[in-house]
């Protein structure tokens, strides 16, 4: 192959940086759209569900059993549809599939709001998680991991988990007061056309970034390395971020089912669950940020491997707790774990296995996420009924979250060997 002329060169390369330095500015408006993108995944995730279900029980005539094995097998089939969403990616692009992916969801929540029957209703919920929790949450997360260098994603990665936390508390209010002002019906009809509005917008706005030959020009890029699904899936650093992150998903997600009545079991009122909500979430965000802050100085293993330690403290303490402090104290230390949890498991693919193959990788790691939450209450439950105490899953889980702590601060990131010379391969 003909080499490059020092002329092409010079000429190339300021061209290329002048495209880096529009994609990254271009990079943080796709930051508050993916952020909106993930805020409409409330409709099919547990807690916009919880939003609505005692009057969708009570309207369809649903016992709480029947309900919850509804939900639990719905979360599970949507869980698959986190497979092809990466293939999707990849292939079609991020405007194409958030545009769609959004449509889709909506068209399926103004289809409930309008439900009579079980068996739609089965297909309905299992759609709405399918289209929302699984596939809308992969589109968002690589909307700001293709778009953001190794250099930038840590910080991108940070403000967009702020934007979350704040879009999130919004929707919650927003939504729970207007199903006691309006109904659920017509407050879920409401969703899905705000929802057609953000798929609207999107249609407009996102953008795929530029091509790869002409933005990923620089060492910062090219030095990373891009590896396809079954690669990264041969090295330690996937399974240990993705099932470090799915196992503070599946305690999380338990706890949030029985938090009021793990307080109650210690002596503690429902007041005090409320207020350790909210200190969580505003501890959740300063951490999201701080933890994005960070990524340029603390490796991501090291956060993580921090996050796991600060949990396992959390959980060997609140059975202990005696006083309302401890109890603050907990919910301090778990919403500082959770926000480091979120900022490396939304960085750590992009940085460790490029952006190739991004889509994919990170569409596996999210159905290992959707998993774990489906089955976190089941493994709470089953905690209370073998020992007739909540608090027994926290002595089960503490040992967990301590081993996940050091495997994380021993997991090599994969940047050498076989996959240095694909980047090697890329530059010549």
């Amino acid at each position: 192959m003909a080499s490059e002329s020092p002329t092409s060169t010079a000429v190339a390369e300021p061209v290329a940086e002048s495209l880096q330095r529009s994609a990254i500015h271009y990079g943080w408006l796709m930051v508050p759209l993916a952020s909106a993108a993930m805020v409409a995944t409330l409709p099919g995730r547990t807690h916009g569900l919880g939003l609505v279900s005692s009057p969708l029980m009570s309207d369809l005539e649903i016992g709480p059993n029947t309900y919850a094995q509804m939900n639990l097998w719905a979360t599970l089939i949507g869980a698959l549809f986190c497979l092809p969403c990466g293939w999707m990616i990849d292939r079609f692009g991020l405007r194409s599939m958030v545009t769609l992916v959004l449509a889709g969801l909506a068209t399926v929540v103004l289809g409930m709001s309008q439900v009579a029957a079980l068996p739609l209703l089965f297909v309905l919920i299992m759609l709405s998680r399918g289209l929302g929790q699984s596939m809308l949450s992969i589109v968002s997360i690589t909307m700001v991991g293709k778009w953001f260098t190794a250099r930038w994603v840590g910080l991108a990665m940070g403000v967009y988990s702020v934007l979350l936390g704040l879009g999130f508390g919004v929707a919650f209010k927003t939504v729970g007061k207007s199903v006691l002002e309006h109904g659920w019906r017509d407050t879920w009809a409401g969703i899905g056309w705000w929802l057609l509005g953000v798929a609207a917008v999107s249609l407009l706005l996102v953008r795929d970034p530029p091509r790869r030959a002409a933005v990923q020009s620089t060492t910062d890029v090219l030095d990373q390395p891009s590896v396809s699904l079954r690669e990264a899936l041969a090295t330690p650093c996937f399974w240990v971020f993705a099932l470090a992150s799915s196992f503070y998903g599946l305690f999380s997600s338990g706890i949030a089912l029985f938090n009021q009545a793990i307080l109650e079991e210690l002596g503690f009122t429902a007041a005090l669950y409320h207020n350790t909500l909210a200190l969580g979430a505003v501890v959740g965000m300063a951490f999201n940020l701080l933890g994005g802050l960070l990524l340029a100085w603390i490796p991501l293993r090291a956060q993580l491997s921090a996050a796991m330690a600060v949990m396992a403290v959390a959980l060997f303490l609140l059975p202990q707790a005696r006083n309302e402090t401890a109890v603050y104290a907990n919910a301090v230390a778990m919403g500082a774990a959770g926000g480091l949890v979120t900022v490396v498991f939304f960085s750590v693919w992009a940085r460790a296995f490029g952006k190739m193959h991004l889509g994919r990788i990170q569409a596996l790691a999210q159905m290992l996420t959707v998993v774990a939450s489906a089955v976190g209450p089941l493994a709470i439950a089953a905690a209370h009924e073998q020992t007739g105490s909540y608090l027994t899953a926290y002595q089960w889980f503490a040992p967990v979250a301590v081993a996940w702590a050091v495997a994380a601060a021993l997991t090599p990131m994969p940047k050498s060997g076989r996959f240095q010379r694909r980047a090697a391969d890329v530059r010549r």
